[in-house]
């Protein structure tokens, strides 16, 4: 297969990562299964992530490499950036902390291969895949994955998908939803064209950094009820309830290049 032609596209956005990317750079450049698209969206960074990408990929085979830029604040905005130059027939989101295996794309694709399925969905790990604990997390979410199958149990990170459907879909950004947590919202807008599908052996490691993230969560109860609503619903759960309770706490999807773990503030703060 040419470089011209790969099957799949990546779309990494980042937002003054330079002291992070690399490691998911390098996943990106050891991936296996031929040549892939890698879209990568600057979020209006004001630091040097740029020039270690263009370092670091500078004549990497296997790469078609974009740049491309959006300055609207978020990365739901930068995914849409991004996802408009994607033509290729799948389509992975990237984040700039995280690390996959070289096998990644064609663990997705496999998945994907299967009849109905539109989206696979990493499991995020905590520690090492095949450590106690890591073993525990990839079947622990597969399970959970089966039990509850018309939601989102992966972030941003680990969501990949066909593209047609994810396009049909409205790509990974709505009107409706300018709030955090838009990775739920976007699940429940694909899951009208098909289902997903999680495998114990389809994993990443996002980093740990995010857990200081305590601005962009839901509560205890919003949860609950997140799990506890059908899928038939969940517009309801969403767009009615949910959204006035975000509009109430601010909770919008720039507030994510707020930084608890730096002490940056958020947009506008």
């Amino acid at each position: 297969m040419s470089l011209s032609a790969p099957r799949w596209s990546i779309v990494l956005p980042f937002y003054n990562e330079e002291g992070f990317i690399a490691d998911t750079l390098r996943s990106a450049m050891a991936l296996e299964g031929g040549p892939v698209r890698l879209i990568l969206v600057d979020n209006a960074s004001t630091d040097a992530t740029e020039a270690v990408c263009r370092r670091l990929l500078a004549g990497a085979p296997g790469l078609a490499v974009e740049y491309v830029w959006e300055e609207r604040p978020g990365p739901v905005h930068a995914l849409a950036a991004g996802f408009a130059r994607v033509d290729t027939p799948f389509v992975s989101f990237w984040n700039a902390d995280t690390t996959y295996p070289p096998d990644y794309l064609q663990r997705a694709e496999a998945l994907l291969a299967r009849e109905g399925v539109v989206a696979a969905m990493a499991v995020g790990l905590d520690a090492p895949p095949r450590s106690l604990i890591g073993r525990w997390q990839r079947y622990r979410k597969f399970v959970t994955s089966r039990v509850l199958r018309w939601q989102a149990h992966t972030g941003t990170f680990g969501q990949c998908f066909r593209t047609q459907a994810l396009r049909a879909a409205g790509g990974p950004r709505s009107d409706a939803w300018p709030w955090v947590l838009d990775d739920h919202e976007l699940m429940h807008r694909v899951f009208r064209l098909g289902r997903s599908r999680y495998h114990p052996d389809f994993w990443c490691l996002p980093s740990q950094r995010r857990r200081s993230c305590a601005h962009v969560r839901w509560t205890v109860f919003e949860r609950v009820l997140y799990h506890a609503t059908i899928y038939r619903a969940k517009d309801w759960f969403f767009y009615r309830f949910l959204s006035r309770r975000f509009r109430a706490r601010g909770m919008l999807s720039a507030n994510l290049r707020r930084r608890d773990w730096d002490g940056s503030a958020a947009p506008g703060a």
